[in-house]
This record gives C-alpha cells, sequence and structure tokens, in this order.
C-alpha cells in the first residue's frame, strides 16, 4: 500500500527525485523498493526499522515497524538504474547486517500477517491503524514500484487507464509471495489477496482527464473512507505529488535482475501508451480477473488476456507484452536487455515458484527465509 510513491499508507514524500517537465513521456524512471526486516539467526520479523533510520542507509519508513524501504534517483537508463538499485541495497544489506538483521525483497516472508508489531509512530500511520484495524495488522507484506515521468497530468490518467490490461502480467512475473502466516498460501502472489480488501485498490478507474480524476478522488475523501488523495493505491496512478504514473502491482523482488526487467517494461508500457491515443483498453472487470489469476499462479498456468477475453498460456501472455512495447525498447536500446531477463526469468521461475521448491526439498521457514535474504543481497 502507499499513500504517496510509496507503498505503504505513508503519504510521506518518496525518496524518488521529481522528473522536470520539460521530459518526454517515459523519458525517465525510478524504482522504490519495500523490504522486511528479520533476524539472521530466526528468520523472524524484527520491528527494527527504527534502527535502520538511524543507521543512515537512506532508508524512509513503512507503515510497520518491521518494513523498510529504499527509492532511487531518476534515471534515463536501465544501466544508471542498475548501478543505483545495487548501490542501494548494498547500503541496505551492511547496515542491517551490523545490527544482526536481514533485508527480503519478497511480497511476503513465512511470519508476515502473524506478526503483531505496531505500526511505524507517525500520526498517520496511527490513524489509518485506528480506522482500518486487522487489514493493517495483515499489512506486512512488500512491493516493488516503478515511477516513469508523465508531465501531463491529463496524459498521466489516460496512460494509467490504457496500461491497466498489461498489469497483471507484471505481477505474475513478479509473483514472490506464497507464504503467510506460517503457510502456504496456495498462491504465487498472497500479497494482492491481502492488499485487495482495501477501499481503493485495483485498476486504474474509467475516468478521462485530471479534473475528472481529482472530482473522483474529491468525493472518497469526503466520505471519510480515505484521509487524503494519497490513500489511492490503484495498480497505476497519476503519483499524488510528482509528475509520474505509478506502476505499482508488482511483489517485491528478491532478485535485482527482475527489478530491471520489471522497470524497464513499466517505462516502455507508459511510453508506449502515452503515444497510442487509439490503444485498446481492456474492461476493469476482465482485468481484476486477470489480476486474480495472476496472483494465483503466477507464470506456472494460464493467464487471463483482457484484451481477447480468454486463457492463454503464461509464455506467451509474456511475449505478447514484450511484443507490444518492443518499438520503444528497441528504439531506446534496451530491446536486447530485456529480452534476455525475460527469457531467464521464464527459464527458471518466480521467487514464488523457488520458494515453493525449497519448502518441497523440506526447507525451514528460517531457511527458507535465509535465502531470500541471500539472493536480496546478490549472494546467490
Amino acid at each position: 500500500m502507499s499513500a504517496s510513491p510509496s507503498t505503504t499508507a505513508s503519504g510521506d514524500p518518496s525518496v524518488v527525485s521529481t522528473p522536470t517537465a520539460s521530459h518526454a513521456p517515459g523519458a525517465t524512471m525510478g524504482v522504490e523498493e519495500e523490504f522486511h526486516i528479520v533476524d539472521l539467526e530466526t528468520g523472524q520479523l524484527r520491528a527494527s526499522a527504527r534502527a535502520l533510520l538511524d543507521s543512515r542507509a537512506d532508508v524512509e519508513p513503512e507503515l510497520h515497524r518491521t518494513m523498510i524501504e529504499t527509492g532511487t534517483e531518476v534515471h534515463h537508463s536501465l544501466d544508471e538504474l542498475r548501478a543505483d538499485l545495487i548501490a542501494r541495497r548494498a547500503r541496505l544489506v551492511t547496515a542491517a547486517e551490523g545490527l544482526g538483521l536481514g533485508v527480503a525483497a519478497s511480497g511476503t516472508v513465512p511470519g508476515s500477517g502473524a506478526s503483531v508489531a505496531r505500526v511505524f509512530p507517525k500520526a498517520r500511520y496511527q490513524w489509518i491503524h485506528e480506522e482500518y484495524q486487522q487489514l493493517v495488522a495483515e499489512q506486512q507484506v512488500c512491493a516493488c514500484q516503478v515511477q516513469v515521468g508523465v508531465p501531463d497530468r491529463d496524459l498521466a490518467v489516460r496512460v494509467a487507464r490504457r496500461v491497466r490490461g498489461w498489469l497483471p502480467t507484471l505481477l505474475a512475473m513478479s509473483a514472490s509471495s506464497p507464504t503467510f502466516r506460517g503457510g502456504d498460501t496456495g498462491y504465487a502472489s498472497y500479497r494482492t489477496v491481502a492488499i485487495s480488501r482495501w477501499p481503493t485498490v485495483g485498476p486504474p478507474p474509467d475516468v478521462r482527464s485530471a479534473r475528472e480524476y481529482d472530482r473522483l478522488i474529491g468525493s472518497l475523501v469526503d466520505t471519510g473512507v480515505i484521509k487524503d488523495a494519497g490513500m489511492i493505491y490503484y495498480d497505476a496512478r497519476p503519483s499524488a505529488r510528482y509528475p509520474t504514473v505509478e506502476i505499482r502491482i508488482a511483489d517485491g523482488c528478491p532478485d535485482l535482475d527482475d527489478v530491471v526487467l520489471l522497470a524497464g517494461l513499466s517505462r516502455a508500457l507508459v511510453a508506449t501508451a502515452a503515444a497510442d491515443e487509439e490503444a485498446p483498453e481492456a474492461p476493469v472487470e476482465l482485468v481484476r480477473a486477470a489480476t486474480w489469476r495472476a496472483a494465483r499462479s503466477g507464470l506456472e498456468e494460464d493467464l487471463v488476456d483482457p484484451f481477447a477475453s480468454r486463457a492463454v498460456p503464461a509464455g506467451e501472455l509474456v511475449d505478447a507484452l514484450l511484443e507490444h512495447v518492443r518499438p520503444e525498447l528497441s528504439a531506446r536500446g534496451e530491446w536486447p536487455t530485456v529480452r534476455e531477463l525475460a527469457d531467464r526469468l521464464l527459464a527458471r521461475g518466480t521467487s514464488a515458484e523457488r520458494q515453493r521448491e525449497l519448502l518441497a526439498a523440506g526447507a525451514s521457514d528460517a531457511d527458507l527465509v535465509a535465502d531470500l535474504v541471500a539472493v536480496t543481497a546478490g549472494r546467490t
């Protein structure tokens, strides 16, 4: 969940810098990553966000004290973005290990939803906890978000709507949350299920201008159900603070290659949508169905193509996404990189698959968390 360009209901400014208004749609991108904080010995969640903030590891607080967030600078190339992500993860890992802690960039860890850790001590978080109760208690989930520069806010509203049909495919590719409350949920992304109960989550709505979008948000605020525009959590949305479109659907990605892949595809999707006023739009109802299917099985079974209203093999839909954005990727010289990263993902499977394979082989919850920590640190 995010109340700013971050993924908890914080309302705090993102670490990501503001793109300048002179940039064309899709010229810039930045990434925000959320991490679970765990004990290196036991794998259990630790409410140590304050200690990591005090370590000056260039991090921001999240809703729960068992979570922390980083955000990159604004970048124009995937190579620059990768270098930034590596450096920020390295600083965070070093700071955490100095405290006897680990960090895991996954949608969930086995202890998610079971810990009674309090929210981070900010008035906003405390209001959200009082209002949403059990939903907040179960909000120990982490995401990976991509912000793509779109200076024109009217265009940002239209782009968010145009890309929604492709977002479930990004979710399937990032699935990393099969466990919750100490057990296997049967879902590849249970994080998606956990956040789906909030009142302002899901595909972006059928609005066509910033004025119409703001009127809708204002009506929601007037009901008292949400506190402000920062509590809009659509899977893609115009940022509440920056001239960007936020792609918000993905689970946290332990493997940094998957973060780079997600960023490249997200930027290309936004740029492609911005350039095509006649692009077909997928109906909200079918996008919801496609999102559930992606959360249920990741890349292991058929996915729903909401444009064609049919089930298709997961690999086929990933290929369709790649072909859809290939002109944009090729124009930026990023096609070989993104195609290679996608092929690697399809060959090895998602993090959710890896986690289940470890559990099937007899790994304990602590072993599973240790593997997530190692992958996050780039040690496997």
